[in-house]
């Protein structure tokens, strides 16, 4: 058990109908999700609970409800199946769930459709029907294996854990394991990416590398003039530039960048600014300055990647600086799924490097000392 949390250890399985809240949540390519390894871990923890003779039902999102991403789970079975043996429900709360659930055998397992279909998902004052359809289901036990949303309030993951013996899949697991190692006193956080408001949880930190859109936020306030980006970054810098401002003096910020000017990268450093062309990645020699700076550390939380690796020939701050990471002696945590993603098709051996999660918010939520909501529904749960 983790600090009052059961694991998949705690329970016998044999003749239950297990609740499995597993995250799928998949880049759309050509209106289908693409395989990747939320959904292979996702099949390890219901594969698991099937081979010790559980009834397994299977909630998960894909998207929120007015996005591009936001579809039916039905393209997910295909994917999960080739890892486990499980069958689609075109249905959540309705007739034919209900109907499926109560004829499910031991070592089955049943997808139901996106769950953010329901209002009462993400509206946990209106998810007394979910909660209620799943108690009425005779669920006996509630698996929480989507560490990656918990950080976020919502009928699944804080509010039916309250009714039923709960606790955590190996995804969920691994992740607390993991994150765990890291003493934050001596972490170097490389932080970057295109969601600066993700960070801001980390800004105190008293060793940061900045990359990324974050990086170019701090030079903004340090007094650089980029150009495009400072007309680019006006609203980012309302929001976030007094607080950036605050910590300064803590974080080493990009001395020059990878332009995106007809189409190639152009190298510009600070004094060659301003220039009318994006930023896409952090420079060659602020590479080399944020090697030396992780040759030396303990620990590391790289979260976001350096540049844009949608962009030909701004991946290059990314592969550097992650090479460099697999070369340290330091234990390093990848979170974010482009960082992760750029690690796994680098191919770097993740036992050397550490770890490489599937989170990145709410990795980010614990990593800072934040409780996670729904972390803290399966301390309260019924045990």
């Amino acid at each position: 058990m983790l600090k009052g949390i059961k694991t998949l250890d705690d329970f016998k399985f044999k003749g239950k109908r297990v609740l499995v809240r597993v995250d799928i949540n998949s880049p759309i390519k050509n209106e289908k999700p693409e395989n990747n390894d939320r959904i292979k871990q996702s099949a390890e923890t219901i594969k698991e609970i099937q081979k010790k003779g559980g009834k397994v039902i299977v909630i998960a999102h894909q998207g929120r409800k007015g996005e591009s991403d936001f579809t039916s789970l039905k393209q997910h079975e295909i994917l999960l199946n080739k890892y486990c043996k499980i069958k689609f429900v075109n249905d959540i709360i309705g007739k034919k769930a209900e109907r499926e659930i109560q004829i499910l055998r031991d070592g089955e397992a049943l997808l139901l459709d996106n769950v953010r279909k329901l209002d009462g998902e993400i509206n946990i004052k209106k998810g007394k029907r979910i909660i209620d359809f799943f108690r009425n289901s005779e669920i006996d036990i509630y698996i929480n294996d989507a560490f990656s949303v918990s950080h976020r309030r919502q009928t699944s993951i804080t509010e039916i854990p309250k009714h039923f013996s709960s606790g955590i899949g190996r995804t969920f697991e691994k992740e607390l394991k993991n994150i765990g190692k890291i003493k934050k006193k001596d972490c170097l956080y490389v932080l970057g990416g295109n969601k600066p408001e993700d960070l801001m949880l980390l800004i105190k930190a008293k060793k940061i590398l900045a990359t990324g859109v974050f990086g170019i936020l701090c030079n903004i306030v340090e007094g650089n003039r980029f150009g495009l980006e400072n007309v680019k970054r006006r609203e980012e810098i309302k929001k976030f530039g007094r607080m950036i401002k605050r910590e300064i003096k803590h974080i080493k910020t990009p001395k020059d960048y990878g332009f995106l000017v007809n189409e190639k990268r152009v190298e510009k450093s600070l004094e060659q600014l301003p220039i009318n062309s994006r930023a896409l990645d952090i420079g060659k020699q602020t590479i080399k300055n944020y090697e030396k700076e992780i040759k030396k550390a303990k620990f590391i939380f790289f979260k976001g990647t350096p540049g844009d690796c949608a962009y030909k020939g701004f991946c290059l701050g990314t592969k550097k600086l992650l090479k460099a990471m697999k070369q340290s002696k330091a234990f390093c945590v990848v979170a974010g799924g482009h960082s992760s993603k750029v690690a796994r098709e680098m191919n770097i051996n993740e036992k050397k490097l550490g770890y490489i999660s599937l989170s990145g918010g709410a990795l980010i939520y614990y990593i800072a000392g934040k409780k996670l909501p729904g972390l803290e529904a399966l301390k309260r749960g019924k045990f």
